[in-house]
């Protein structure tokens, strides 16, 4: 570590550990931390740095379109919504998507979020930039229709409200158009309410006071001016109210000169003016006081903002070797805010869905890994019965936003999970799924004429099964045909031939996820042309999983063990160290990508023959780790080296790291191992 950057460190750390032990209010702790940070940001020390990427290591990113789908894609489907919704869901929601004369001035004729939107790239392996809109495209602001369809989209998946941002400078506002357009537009019904962002605006996009572009002026005239102005939003019947009462935000409230004074000032002047009590509630995103000592109602609780989950920075392979900014774990972030006791004084929670703010500080953001659309799920579900605890006669639930894309953090539809945002924000707003231990099979099927001995199997099994059949395009029409004949009940879902079997797996099992299935059996016929006895080494395996003696008594176990991740059959676990040939690189992606511990020194074991029992859940890392369906390779017969055989050798960590067991068939059954013989059915490393 050079010199400076330890002096730095040095330093720094003497003066945080001073400041957190001399005694003061919350609020002058707040005020001097900002003020420090505003005056002396370069004092604090920079993170941990991510790894060069070696000159023998392929790299890991989208090269034919950085809009490809993911593993848990998902298009807009009608759904319902429960009556009455057990909260609200008001989302934040940035203005910023149209020119206005001030950005023409400051970053260039035209500019709007979108620039920086577009010009991002990815800066680590797994790094997902640039993220790209849906179905609502390139929005323009300026468009009454495209605030419509935003409304709809959010009416329809549950969000009840958007908070807006309202940016007041002494009299000037900017991005006002469209609240404008809907306070004139009655047909624009969904409920607003107002987050004042009462910082300065800088070329930094972070608030502070270098390089102002436009700063704020706080009195106790700017006050009542600014409280004038928003009265014509606070009196609309649409505007969101909490008892009654229109609810009014302010994103900083340290940066007021006296907080106490201006809240009493707006309440004096709505009183006097018609409007009434009003509410008002301050952003967490600095401040952390007692609102009731600043004369405010509540606290908004603002994820990612004062947080500080350890960096994982070092663990990231760089594509950029000089990135400079800070990786953290989102799964942390979530875990904490879940965590948390109630506060001492009225806070709203809130959530986020993922945030990653590269576009606006290009090879220095701030990037949260591993957000998914079923943890942000759990994370809203928690917080609403949190809201119904805290303010039982109206619960509301703050999204960390609905369309900060140049901060990472999304509901709208994009082009790699389409409405997968939403349609969590739906179903954490009703009771979670319930648990669905009907047994389900899911073949993969190149060859049709393997149905046959499937099939028999299956039925020979005594199970009542649920089959869902995958298969490639080419061989869809011979695939129905030879289902036909069979007279076989199946869902048939075709995808393009990559990833082999695996990754038509992946996708299945993400969505019986959902559906709260427990108990999978992964099929598929072994036949290939490199396997010349693919057909025994099917059969081998279909008897040790599936014959009638041995089917009841696994399902029975899924059904009665809830710890029971993964059922292989016996004598097909064998040491990954004999069997990770060309793939060291990419289970190495793989483990980072999916947040989970890299194998360890002897690695484990590896579940030959791709067949076996499973319950979706103890695959949530990889069904969660949104891995692009253009990662895995055209299937082109490769023997080894692929992602899928990459994620094969993985499966029995991805498990056990999810708080899962491995078992054999034979254990399950209270039968003896076979003794170890050589396995004639894979071939070895090296």
């Amino acid at each position: 570590m050079p010199v400076r950057e330890f002096a730095r460190r040095c330093l720094f750390a003497v003066l945080r550990t001073g400041f957190r032990l001399t005694p003061m209010p919350g609020a002058t702790r707040d005020r001097l931390r900002q003020h420090f940070l505003d005056r002396h940001a370069h004092l604090v020390p920079r993170g941990p740095r991510g790894q060069a990427n070696g000159t023998a290591q392929a790299e890991h990113r989208p090269r034919r379109q950085a809009a490809g789908r993911a593993i848990g894609f998902v298009p807009r489907r009608s759904g319902t919504l429960p009556t009455p919704l057990p909260a609200t869901v008001v989302a934040f929601y940035l203005p910023q998507f149209h020119p206005i004369p001030e950005n023409d001035t400051w970053w260039g004729e035209g500019f709007t979020e979108w620039h920086n939107v577009t010009r991002a790239l990815p800066q680590f392996e797994g790094h997902q930039q640039p993220r790209l809109p849906g179905e609502l495209g390139f929005y323009d602001l300026r468009l009454a229709d495209t605030m419509r369809q935003q409304m709809q989209l959010a009416r329809e998946y549950g969000i009840g409200a958007f908070c807006s941002y309202f940016y007041w400078f002494a009299g000037r506002t900017l991005l006002e158009a469209p609240l404008r357009q809907w306070l004139a537009d009655p047909t624009l019904d969904l409920p607003l309410c107002l987050c004042w962002a009462n910082e300065n605006w800088s070329r930094r996009w972070d608030g502070r006071a270098d390089d102002i572009l436009i700063g704020q002026a706080h009195s106790a005239e700017d006050d009542l001016a600014f409280i004038e102005h928003v009265a014509r939003y606070l009196a609309d019947p649409r505007y969101l109210r909490v008892e009654g009462r229109p609810l009014l935000l302010v994103y900083r409230p340290g940066l007021l000169p006296d907080p106490a004074a201006t809240a009493q000032r707006w309440r004096d002047w709505c009183r006097t003016h018609g409007i009434g009590e009003i509410r008002l509630a301050y952003v967490q995103s600095f401040d952390r006081v007692d609102p009731r000592a600043i004369g405010f109602d509540a606290a908004v609780e603002f994820p990612p903002n004062n947080t500080t989950p350890a960096p994982i920075t070092a663990n990231q392979r760089l594509l950029n070797p000089d990135y400079r900014g800070d990786v953290h774990d989102w799964r942390e972030l979530a875990r904490q805010s879940m965590a948390q006791a109630d506060p001492a004084y009225p806070r709203y929670p809130g959530v986020n869905p993922g945030w990653d703010n590269e576009p606006r500080r290009n090879g220095g953001g701030r990037v949260f890994v591993h957000a998914s659309p079923r943890g942000y799920s759990d994370w809203l579900r928690h917080a609403i019965i949190t809201a119904r605890r805290r303010f039982p006669a109206q619960p509301l639930v703050f999204v960390n936003a609905w369309n900060e894309w140049a901060e990472g953090a999304v509901l709208e539809p994009d082009t790699r999970l389409g409405h997968a945002w939403l349609e969590s924000t739906r179903a954490a707003l009703h009771p979670a799924t319930p648990a669905n231990e009907h047994p389900c099979a899911v073949l993969h099927v190149w060859y049709p004429e393997l149905l046959d001995e499937l099939a028999a199997a299956l039925r020979a099994s005594g199970l009542d099964w649920r089959v869902v059949v995958t298969t490639a395009p080419e061989r869809e029409q011979a695939v129905r045909e030879r289902v036909a004949r069979l007279n076989l009940d199946t869902e048939i879902e075709v995808f393009e031939n990559r990833g082999r079997d695996i990754l038509p797996f992946l996708r299945v099992a993400n969505r019986l996820l959902d559906e709260g299935v427990t108990t999978v059996l992964k099929l598929h016929g072994k036949r290939s042309t490199y396997h010349a006895d693919g057909d025994a080494w099917c059969r081998k395996l279909l008897d040790k999983l599936l014959a009638p003696e041995r089917a009841a008594h696994i399902a029975t176990a899924f059904r009665d063990d809830v710890t029971l991740g993964l059922v292989h059959a016996e004598g097909h676990l064998q040491p990954l160290a004999e069997y990770m040939g060309a793939n060291q690189d990419n289970v190495d992606y793989l483990t980072r990508r999916l947040g989970i511990p890299a194998p360890a020194a002897e690695y484990g074991s590896f579940i030959t023959g791709s067949m076996f029992w499973l319950r979706p859940a103890a695959l949530r890392p990889l069904l969660d780790a949104q891995l692009g369906v253009d990662e895995f390779e055209p299937e082109a017969g490769q023997i080894d080296g692929t992602l899928a055989h990459a994620v094969e050798r993985v499966l029995g960590l991805v498990v056990q790291t999810s708080g899962y067991r491995v078992a054999s068939a034979a254990a399950l059954l209270g039968m003896g191992e076979a003794a170890k013989a050589p396995y004639p059915y894979a071939r070895r490393s090296g």
